[in-house]
């Protein structure tokens, strides 16, 4: 149940965000759900195999070009979605970065108080 409603609060992130970015649109509702389900299988399959080919760089940077890898995933992304359309690379980082920061938000309003 929980995962459930995480997926469909990353496809009202995804909305607010296409909303907010010039540079991000999605055609729907139902497109945002496409999208959040192809990111969570793509950040499950195709990442972990990116950040192993990537670790020396990914060390090197100390981190930082993980911000890369998520941008890549993100036009991955684009290309398998109709729906769903980034003008760019840079387009593609900042929404990685606001879809991680609203995510957190999100996120923690569903966690339960463990103390």
């Amino acid at each position: 149940m929980k995962t459930l409603l995480k997926l469909l609060l990353t496809a009202v992130a995804v909305m607010v965000l296409a909303y907010v970015l010039p540079g991000v649109t999605v055609a729907s509702f139902w497109a945002a759900v496409i999208v959040a389900v192809v990111l969570g299988i793509l950040r499950v399959i195709v990442k972990p195999i990116l950040v192993f080919l990537t670790f020396p760089i990914t060390l090197v940077t100390l981190g930082l070009f993980l911000l890369v890898i998520n941008a890549c995933i993100i036009m991955m992304a684009d290309y398998f979605i109709n729906g769903f359309k980034v003008d760019g690379f840079w387009w593609a980082l900042a929404f990685s970065l606001a879809l991680s920061f609203l995510q957190t938000i999100l996120y923690s309003m569903i966690e339960k108080d463990k103390a």
